[in-house]
This record gives structure tokens, C-alpha cells and sequence, in this order.
């Protein structure tokens, strides 16, 4: 059985008490982990306090070192993480090796920006200098959903340990197996460089237990969370009692435009990959498809023709494209917002059903779905769908789509297709977003700021902005014995 991560050793819970994860794909246990209780993820909090001072006053040389053979540590074992996170989360073993990887990636992108992190200084009156100091801001909570429960987790441990705080890691319940594993390689070379234990802490529990914990104990400064919005408002709630600092990442409902211009081929492939990648089941899926209307019909047929293709079946099968949602619930809900566009007029292009016997009748499985005559008021287009479900809308033009793009309460990302570059500048001027790609797949880079606008989100994870996040800036007015003291109204 798994177990906690806390003060560099793996421990039980008080309660003794574990819960089970199960493989979305056949219902069957992979593990179980301990339900933490509030004594355990208060006793992670201490540690990681007791362990601030020693860890935030090493140089960053140095604990960007760290990071790096950390993800080296991660490397090495990559296949067997990649093969425990398809069990506990269900996606195929391709793109679990892909988030393995871009989790390293994320690690040596903040191990690599370690030697380059400078203060800022700037002349002042009378012979004064001034510096703007950048300090930790000390414990951090991060709390990771379940749909890329490694790579997302990445994106909080990665600029938070190079500027020196301590973190405490609250799992998704349902995949917290992998995400402990790669923490007990963190923290062997977080050890392994000189670090003290306690650094890095892991407790596995209810959300309204250990996730409530994190957000009101006041020695946890700052919240990063990733998860739907209605959960996020409720993080953001609790984090303003005591005024911690919070990155939210939520829900997503991404538009993409492709103008009659565009190169149908790739913008085809991007649909495909950008819907049904890891189930449907992400924040940057292309949620919404608007087709102008000269080249619909087209697109469509050649769309449909390669979502016919996908493979459906465990993830740990080569063959596998696209595996199960990852539990009944959110199939469910999808099926539920496939059902209300129907109810309203939508014509199933292709889909719409469970694929039935054998092997498909143990696991969470939905086919890909693709549906136009979407009513504008349907559940499809007003919520997020996290599935495999696809509304495409037609539209006269780019404004139109823009405009409709902009019809939500999401903004997190979104594309458009157009080999016109005007077009393509005002698409992203004026698509309310946190990320637009402009004849791209949604690719996240680690040099770029990402974060959403409206109920997508606050705050910026990746880029130079994910360090601001996560630390405090000071003030600094230094007066040499040379300086000449002005008097008042000089």
C-alpha cells in the first residue's frame, strides 16, 4: 500500500483507515493510499515550516541542481510511472509517458532558470539606491486535480521550490499513486543535494478534510489550485480569511475558429487531437469547433472520417487512442450534456453511445461524439464539457466566431486558423483568453505565461510570472554615509 510522504519517510495515517483507487478501465484496485485525517496534514504543515529556513537560504544555484536530478531520478523510472498513472487515471500509456515527460520537462525548465533569477535595482534621490528584493512566500498548498495529475502538479512544485518554499501536495483523490512516487524521488534528491526533510510533503484524504486544511490553516501562505470553477471560488473563499496568496487554474470551454483560409488538413488533425486527447478530459481541449461557412461541410466530413478511427480499449494496450473517462460520474455528465443538446434540436453526426461487451462493459467508456445544430442556449455550449463530446457551430465569418467565442463565462484558451495574418492579429487581440494559438495544436510552453481571464482562473503558472506567483517582493531604500540629506522641498 502507498503512504504518505511527510518529513522525507513514508508513514500511515493516524486513522489507519486507507481508500482504494481503482483502474477507470476495468473497476479493478490498483492500490489504496491512507485517508488522511487533520492531525496528519497538520503534522505535514509543521514540517514543512520547521523545514523553510534551511531550504529558502540555500543558494538557487543550488536548489535549481536539485531540481534537475530530480527529474532525472523521474527519467529513469519513467515507463513504470507511465504504466501506474494509465491504471490510476485510465488515459492511454502514450500520453501517459508524454505527461511524464513534460513533468521533467517543467522541472528542468525551473532547475535550468536557478542561475539567471536577479533582484532589481534601481537609482533613487539623493544617493539613495533602491532594491526590489524577491523573498519565498513559505509554505505552499498545492492541490492537483485528476486529469493530469503529474504534469499539473509540476507546474506548482517547479517554481515553487526554486525560490525556496516548503510544499505541501494534496492528490486528487482517485489518482494520487503516481504523484506520490514522483515526490519520493523529489525528495531523495532534494536530500541527496543537501536539503533538509520536509520540503516536500505529500497527504492523501477527503478534500474536506485535508484540501479545507490547507486552505484555512494560517500557516500556509499560499494556494495553488487546479481544478473546475465552482470548486475554485470555494478555494478562493477560504484562502481570504487569513489573505493568502492563490493561483486558480479552472474550468475551460475553448473556442476554435477555423476561417475559410485555413489550412483544412492540419486544422482538421488539431480538432481531432485537441477534443479527444486524453478522453476529452483537460482544461486546454478544443471544446467548441466554429467552422466558417464556406468550408463546413468539408471539414466536417473529413473530421468525422477521422474520429471514426480513434481506438477505444485500456490504456495500457499500444493499440489504445483513446481510453475511458476517468469515473461513471463524469461520463454521466457528459452524457447528460450530449442528451440536452439533442432534446433541443442537435443532429449526432457520429457517436453519442457506449461502446458495448466485452471488455468495454467494465470501464467508464463513451465513443467520441460529434454534433452540429447545436443549440446555443444547450448545456454543450454554456458549460464545460470534460468528455468526448464535440458541438460545431457554423458562422458567416471571423467576427461572428470571435463574437460567439466570447459568448461564455470561460477564457481560458483558444485557436484560430487563417493563413491571413490580419486575421489572425485580430483574433488574438480581441478573443477573451488567457492563451490563443494561431494554426497550432494547444501546445503549453514553459517559457509563456498561462493562466486564464473570467471564471477560468487568477494568477499565472509557467513563464518568469510563475516565480512573481510564488514569492513575495520587498522594498529595499539603501542611504550611503556619502549621501547628501535634502531638505523638505528641495
Amino acid at each position: 500500500m502507498a503512504k504518505f510522504l511527510i518529513a522525507g519517510e513514508q508513514r500511515d495515517s493516524e486513522s489507519k483507515q486507507t481508500t482504494e483507487v481503482r483502474n477507470p478501465a476495468t473497476a479493478e484496485v490498483v492500490d489504496a493510499v491512507p485517508k488522511g485525517t487533520i492531525h496528519d496534514i497538520r503534522r505535514a504543515i509543521d514540517v514543512a515550516a520547521g523545514a523553510l529556513k534551511k531550504w529558502s537560504q540555500m543558494a538557487p544555484s543550488k536548489r535549481g541542481a536539485i531540481l534537475l536530478a530530480a527529474g532525472r531520478l523521474i527519467l529513469e523510472q519513467e515507463k513504470e510511472l507511465a504504466t501506474l498513472l494509465t491504471k490510476e487515471q485510465g488515459k492511454p500509456i502514450r500520453e501517459s509517458i508524454l505527461e511524464i515527460r513534460r513533468f521533467v520537462h517543467t522541472l528542468d525548465h525551473y532547475g535550468g532558470m536557478a542561475k539567471s533569477l536577479r533582484t532589481a535595482a534601481v537609482a533613487l534621490d539623493n544617493g539613495r539606491h533602491g532594491l526590489v528584493l524577491r523573498k519565498p512566500i513559505g509554505v505552499c498548498g498545492a492541490i492537483v486535480p485528476w486529469n493530469f495529475p503529474v504534469s499539473l502538479m509540476g507546474n506548482k512544485l517547479g517554481p515553487a521550490l526554486l525560490v525556496g518554499n516548503a510544499v505541501v501536495v494534496k492528490p486528487a483523490g482517485t489518482t494520487p499513486l503516481t504523484d506520490l512516487r514522483c515526490c519520493e524521488l523529489i525528495d531523495k534528491a532534494i536530500q541527496a543535494g543537501g536539503g533538509p526533510k520536509g520540503v516536500l510533503n505529500v497527504v492523501t484524504g477527503p478534500g474536506s478534510v485535508v484540501g479545507e486544511e490547507l486552505l484555512v490553516n494560517p500557516t500556509v501562505r499560499k494556494i495553488g489550485f487546479t481544478g473546475a470553477t465552482d470548486t475554485g471560488r470555494r478555494v478562493m473563499q477560504s484562502a481570504a480569511k487569513d489573505f493568502k496568496h492563490v493561483t486558480l487554474e479552472l474550468g475551460g470551454s475553448d473556442p476554435m475558429i477555423v476561417c475559410e483560409d485555413a489550412d483544412i488538413d492540419r486544422a482538421v488533425s488539431a480538432a481531432s487531437v485537441g477534443r479527444f486527447f486524453n478522453c476529452g478530459q483537460a482544461c486546454l481541449a478544443v471544446k467548441r469547433l466554429y467552422l466558417a461557412d464556406k468550408i463546413a461541410d468539408g471539414f466536417i466530413e473529413k473530421l468525422v472520417e477521422k474520429v471514426q478511427k480513434l481506438r477505444i480499449g485500456n490504456g495500457l494496450a499500444r493499440e489504445t487512442i483513446m481510453g475511458p473517462l476517468h469515473t461513471a460520474d463524469q461520463r454521466k455528465e457528459v452524457e447528460e450534456q450530449v442528451a440536452d443538446a439533442v432534446k433541443r434540436g442537435a443532429k449526432v453526426l457520429y457517436g453519442a453511445a457506449r461502446p458495448k461487451g466485452g471488455d468495454y462493459d467494465k470501464g467508464f467508456y463513451l465513443m467520441p461524439t460529434l454534433m452540429t445544430d447545436v443549440d446555443p442556449e444547450s448545456r454543450m455550449l454554456k458549460e464545460e464539457v470534460f468528455g468526448p463530446a464535440l458541438p460545431i457551430v457554423r458562422i458567416k465569418d471571423l467576427e461572428e466566431g470571435v463574437e460567439q467565442a466570447n459568448n461564455s463565462i470561460f477564457g481560458l484558451g483558444s485557436s484560430v486558423w487563417t493563413r491571413d495574418i490580419n486575421k489572425a492579429m485580430f483574433a488574438a487581440e480581441h478573443i477573451e483568453s488567457g492563451y490563443t494559438w494561431v494554426n497550432s495544436a494547444q501546445i503549453i510552453y514553459d517559457e509563456l505565461p498561462f493562466g486564464g481571464v473570467k471564471q477560468s482562473g487568477i494568477g499565472k503558472e509557467h513563464g518568469e510570472e510563475a516565480i512573481e506567483h510564488y514569492t513575495e517582493s520587498k522594498s529595499v531604500v539603501i542611504a550611503t554615509e556619502t549621501q547628501s540629506e535634502a531638505g523638505g522641498g528641495e
